[in-house]
């Protein structure tokens, strides 16, 4: 499926958000709106997604330049309230090709230039992130603490001690297995 729509399959490390920047961007963004709107008991949070992913696909995110729906449907979303004021479609199309025509140069257009933006929004954050990492080099001999999160059944997680160790390398297999 990937292949047959030109996407780039990658893999993440799992335990480490800024490999899944964008993913891990959004699903801060739904916690925050979800809480706003949440009723005392948090029953109803499943009722306020639809309202807030309308809202979201129709806000003009920072790194694209676009919204969403531009991005993926190549025009605005309409909603309730464009209905309700009776404004019209921007563009009436006598013929359905026509329609499909300027859909596709639209959508191409909206993705180009998304790309372009994400490109640079990627290399910005890069460059960002580049300030402050430093390069670990770990050789056989030194002592190394093991992260291991796992939640045992029954203690509060935060109160847990995710870090054990220490432990001494043994042997180097290559920079990513020790």
């Amino acid at each position: 499926m990937c292949k047959l729509l030109g996407i780039k399959k990658t893999r993440t490390t799992p335990l480490h958000p800024q490999s899944d920047g964008m993913v891990e961007r959004f699903n801060r963004t739904i916690e925050h709106q979800l809480a706003i709107f949440v009723n005392e008991n948090q029953k109803d949070w499943d009722e306020h997604i639809p309202l807030f992913l309308m809202a979201y696909r129709r806000a003009t995110h920072e790194s694209t330049g676009l919204t969403p729906a531009q991005v993926m449907m190549g025009r605005e979303l309409r909603v309730p309230l464009d209905l309700l004021m009776e404004i019209p479609s921007k563009k009436n199309y006598v013929k359905k090709l026509s329609y499909v025509e300027k859909l596709e140069e639209s959508m191409d257009i909206a993705q180009c230039f998304a790309r372009k933006r994400l490109r640079i929004t990627t290399d910005r954050m890069k460059t960002r992130y580049n300030i402050n990492a430093t390069a670990v080099t770990l050789s056989v001999g030194t002592p190394v603490w093991l992260y291991r999160p796992q939640r045992k059944k029954g203690l509060s997680p935060k109160l847990s001690k995710p870090w054990v160790g220490a432990y001494v390398i043994l042997k180097r297999i290559n920079d990513l297995v020790l």
